[in-house]
């Protein structure tokens, strides 16, 4: 896993810089300038939206007795989605969007599901209940 996290570290910066170099080829230093500031204010903005209807639903769940197990992932999602907007680039741009609109978000929610189920199956993952 670490190995992967290694990877992805120096990949996806690599490729922001090539897909930066290139828009500003092909638009424009300043249409590229001002378009990575733009989507950083759409993407927080959008953040604080979905975040503030997550916790209100987490709150609504909370008062009628229910535990808001799927709202954790969503929020998540919205975490590490608005991180990843308020770097620039147009790659982390497209990743912080996918896990910010709530369609896209089901699908990431869902693979996390299942990647939590099998590291609990296989014992990899252990909680411990403090009393």
């Amino acid at each position: 896993m670490g190995r992967w996290f290694v990877l992805i570290l120096i990949v996806v910066p690599a490729l922001e810089i090539g897909v930066l170099i290139l828009s500003g080829n092909i638009i424009g230093v300043w249409p590229t300038i001002l378009l990575i500031i733009l989507t950083g204010l759409l993407g927080a903005w959008l953040a604080r939206k979905e975040g503030l209807e997550t916790i209100r639903t987490a709150q609504l769940q909370m008062q009628n007795g229910e535990v808001p197990g799927s709202l954790v992932l969503d929020g998540l999602c919205i975490l590490v989605g608005g991180a990843v907007l308020l770097t620039p680039g147009f790659i982390t741009d497209l990743i912080g969007f996918f896990l910010l609109i709530p369609y896209t978000r089901g699908i990431v929610k869902a693979m996390l599901q299942k990647l939590f189920k099998n590291l609990i199956q296989n014992g990899n993952l252990i909680f411990i209940q403090r009393r």
